[in-house]
């Protein structure tokens, strides 16, 4: 049975037209800290606007995934290992991966030698379109965030759903739509390193020890 949920004209803002911040990237050099998903999505979606980036992984080249290594044919520069000082000094916009400490060196360095430091959440909440619902707790996201992105398909409603649960948000940016709704699971580590992110809902399931 359909579910009547009337929100195609509701009058929940549209995030994006209230924040309009979206940042600048060409030209831009940035580092992305951490090469496994989510910093993999990100180094594409900054390459693909003209940005100059850097992914950094402490991991040894060997041990990264083929496909965070084949990102050197679209121009991205790989570095395993810490980031040297010289990088630091010249970077822009530090884009930091979830569970990537942000007062690790690299991090405290690259901020005290004048550049934003941000998440992945953030890098995509400044370029999406539409509304977003935003879901976090310690227990139960998973199942709330896909329900959320199946009611309002039940409803007739674009959805996207991502974040935590398996998608990168910065991936769902190029879907996004005006009249469109973006569901996502945000886990505390990535809620350490947002900014102006603003969802239009923001759902906290529950808060406990883990």
């Amino acid at each position: 049975m359909g579910i009547n949920m009337p929100l195609a004209n509701h009058k929940i803002g549209n995030r994006q037209s209230a924040i309009g911040n979206r940042l600048k990237l060409a030209g831009k050099k940035v580092l992305v800290i951490g090469a496994a998903r989510s910093g993999i999505a990100c180094a594409k979606f900054l390459v693909a606007r003209g940005a100059t980036v850097a992914l950094n992984d402490g991991k040894p080249i060997e041990k990264w995934s083929a496909e965070a290594v084949a990102l050197q044919d679209d121009g991205v520069g790989c570095l395993p290992g810490e980031a040297p000082s010289w990088l630091l000094d010249n970077i822009d916009l530090v884009v930091v991966s979830p569970g990537v400490p942000v007062n690790c060196i690299p991090v405290r360095y690259a901020e005290r030698a004048g550049a934003e430091i941000i998440g992945e959440v953030e890098l995509a909440s400044r370029f999406l379109k539409g509304r977003v619902v935003a879901i976090t707790g310690t227990n139960g996201k998973t199942t709330t965030t896909a329900l959320i992105g199946e009611l309002l398909k039940d409803a007739g409603l674009l959805v996207q759903v991502g974040g935590n649960i398996g998608t990168p948000l910065i991936t769902l940016v190029e879907g996004s739509r005006d009249d469109g709704w973006v569901v996502v699971e945000l886990s505390s580590f990535q809620l350490e390193t947002i900014k102006e992110f603003h969802p239009s809902i923001a759902v906290v399931l529950n808060v406990t020890p883990n």
